[in-house]
């Protein structure tokens, strides 16, 4: 019997990790949304700007995806001494690999999000470790989708129960904060100040449960029995010899 990706196993796994590595992951993403938020406050203002805005919002999470999958492996392994410089430096060869694949896929998830959004909910699932991906497997950013997809192909179902109970938890977090930072004052300053809260806090939930998912499905991936091979073929039969 195949195996499937343990959704409780899945989340409990990332949230530990979450706890015991706060203090290397917060202030990475801290550092990085802070920017985003800049960017995004100046372009949010124009509609013919906002899909840029958008776009920068989807790369900046595939970087932190791509810079959390190290760390992760590391626990995996019993290593627990990641600092914030490794985080930023395990991107580095893969750093536009990641930015052309985040590209692409808020593009492709946009779209199908747009498309009665079922569509962007299939492929918001499986493309869901494309980060992992190019980071441990050294992929190309094109060539990462398939892999992603080859990946999660049987445990389709698991994968969207674990990216919608994360979308319900972002969703809940995302929504108290900004009512506390509207609350408090409207200005713009605030605003940017709460956004960055929000999304400090939340992606390290998001980027930990992609690369946990990488490595659960490519744990499975391994477990999976090889295929029988073919028997081999019977030898031909010798003619017959004269007169017999």
């Amino acid at each position: 019997m195949n195996r499937k990706l343990d959704i409780g196993g899945t989340l409990s796994q990332a949230f530990s990790i979450y706890g015991s590595q706060a203090g290397v992951l917060l202030p990475v993403a801290f550092g990085l949304f802070l920017i985003v938020a800049v960017i995004n406050a100046v372009l949010a203002h124009s509609l013919i700007l906002f899909p840029l805005a958008l776009a920068v919002s989807v790369v900046a999470g595939t970087l932190y995806q791509g810079m959390v999958v190290g760390l992760v492996s590391d626990v995996q392994d019993g290593r627990r001494d990641s600092s914030v410089e490794d985080l930023v430096r395990a991107t580095g060869p893969v750093v536009l690999p990641l930015i052309g694949a985040g590209i692409l896929a808020g593009l492709g998830i946009g779209v199908g999000f747009l498309l009665l959004i079922v569509p962007g909910l299939i492929l918001l699932t499986i493309w869901s470790v494309i980060a992992p991906v190019i980071v441990v497997e050294r992929s190309g950013a094109v060539d990462a989708f398939g892999r992603s997809r080859a990946l999660v192909r049987g445990n389709g179902w698991q994968v969207f129960g674990v990216i919608l109970i994360v979308f319900i938890i972002v969703a809940v977090v995302q929504g108290i904060l900004g009512a506390i930072g509207s609350g408090i004052s409207g200005s713009l300053g605030v605003l940017i100040l709460f956004n960055v809260i929000s999304s400090t806090l939340t992606a390290p939930v998001v980027a930990l449960v992609a690369a946990v998912i990488y490595f659960g499905l490519r744990d499975i991936e391994g477990a999976q029995p090889a295929a029988p091979s073919s028997p081999p073929a019977a030898p031909p039969t010798p003619p017959a010899a004269p007169g017999s």
